[in-house]
């Protein structure tokens, strides 16, 4: 596999794993359940990793923009799907900007 698909299939990978614990984060109760608590630390220490094998190829600053903006937009998406949490109208086109931001980026 060309280094270049392999560092952004990790940063793919990287971000499913951040997302996934920060949308699982609620569940540990500011951290005083331990299951959870050791669940979200398995799945955000898994993401760091990830990410430190993408940054073979992608610059640091790059990776950690496509990793924050992407991971941003996903848990808003999250919150409004199933915890029926709700956007206003500046949170919809600030995700937009994000987006708009990650796509200047990688072109």
């Amino acid at each position: 596999m060309p280094p270049a698909i392999a560092a952004y299939l990790s940063l793919a990978i990287a971000i499913i794993f951040e997302v996934i614990a920060t949308a699982l984060l609620f569940k540990t109760e500011q951290f005083t359940r331990l299951i959870p608590t050791i669940l979200v630390a398995i799945l955000y220490g898994t993401s760091f990793y990830f990410l430190s094998l993408s940054l073979k190829v992608i610059p640091v600053g790059i990776a950690y923009a496509i990793w924050s903006g992407i991971g941003i937009v996903c848990i808003a998406l999250i919150g409004l799907v199933f915890f029926k949490q709700s956007l206003d109208l500046p949170a919809v086109f600030g995700m937009g900007l994000i987006i708009a931001g990650v796509l200047v980026i990688n072109l």
